[in-house]
């Protein structure tokens, strides 16, 4: 085997170590594809964008353990790229579904808000074996899985924004 090397690194390790953000960088694009296909008025493929972004996040973080390449900058990319794909694009979605109101407007900002939050929480205090408050990939899906069915509703996207800052613990699969 061809082993090249750049500054003392093998480009076979520089491409393993790549390998997890480029599932991440999947996770980035499903959210931005979602939101652009919410614009276009394409909700249930918005929705679908959504379900996607989800399976490159479930295995962006199992790769890098199983290759052995975890690092800050991968921890730190993947918390951007759910505030984007599991956070904003399921808002938006939720914006487009739901008729306009105050309470419209606040479910809508407090969604990504409280996403925010809970990420950024769990990098600063990780946890092993369970969940401190609702993980916003749960609450993204949720809301994707009520795009699919061209439903949302204020009440829910509310509830969903406080359990993922809430103290509740939820086992880890």
């Amino acid at each position: 085997m061809v082993v090249f090397r750049k500054e003392g690194k093998s480009l076979n390790g520089q491409l393993i170590k790549a390998v997890p953000n480029l599932f991440t960088i999947g996770n980035l694009l499903s959210g931005v594809f979602s939101i652009t296909f919410n614009m276009n008025g394409y909700l249930q493929m918005a929705a679908f964008f959504i379900f996607l972004s989800a399976v490159f996040d479930f295995f962006d973080g199992r790769i890098a353990r199983r290759l052995k390449v975890n690092s800050e900058f991968g921890v730190e990319l993947d918390s951007l790229a759910d505030i984007v794909s599991l956070g904003v694009a399921p808002a938006i979605l939720f914006y487009s579904l739901e008729p306009s109101s105050p309470f419209t407007t606040l479910a809508f900002m407090l969604f990504p808000t409280m996403g925010a939050l809970r990420l950024a929480k769990f990098n600063v205090k990780p946890t092993v074996g369970y969940f401190i408050g609702l993980p916003i990939t749960a609450a993204g899906l949720s809301m994707a899985l009520m795009g699919i069915f061209l439903y949302s509703n204020t009440i829910v996207t509310l509830i969903l924004s406080f359990l993922m800052v809430s103290p509740i613990r939820i086992k880890k699969p």
